[in-house]
């Protein structure tokens, strides 16, 4: 089953087309056309970045993605025919105007996270639970598509 990832709304993430014959340059290549771009284009159109599982288990697909910090009102699902979006913000903490900061680590800002599904899933059964500042999605395979045993007549 393969399953695309975008971040940013536009920006594909996971699906690079491979070159078949190795360039001498390839490293100096991806370094500069990806590496820098990304890097750059991550930093300016967002500030907080998800981190994401997708896996399968029991003829279902899994999507868990962790928003620690994030309230479950400001988190939208949203499914356009095959891409389901996650979308919202993590708020900076109002108590932190006040404070002296020596390091900050933790981000805030608005985020989202595209998926585009393969067409084996039951989008009808969709479904998502949120605890403990983690979201999980669970799409289940259409019957159809699930593995079964095949009796042999003897």
């Amino acid at each position: 089953m393969a399953i695309r990832i975008y971040h940013g709304g536009s920006t594909k993430e996971s699906s690079q087309v491979s070159n078949p014959l190795p360039s001498p340059f390839r490293m100096f290549e991806d370094f500069l056309n990806n590496w820098a771009m990304h890097s750059a284009l991550a930093k300016r159109s967002e500030s907080f970045r998800p981190v994401v599982d997708v896996f399968e288990m029991e003829n279902k697909l899994f999507i868990r993605c962790e928003l620690p910090g994030v309230e479950e009102k400001s988190i939208e699902l949203k499914l356009d025919g095959m891409t389901l979006r996650i979308k919202g913000e993590r708020m900076q903490d109002p108590e932190s105007e006040d404070l002296v900061y020596h390091q900050i680590e933790s981000s805030h800002g608005p985020f989202s996270r595209s998926f585009e599904l393969p067409n084996s899933l039951d989008l009808e059964k969709i479904s998502a639970a949120f605890k403990a500042g983690v979201l999980t999605i669970t799409i289940p395979q259409r019957p159809e598509v699930q593995p079964r045993q095949i009796k042999i007549n003897a």
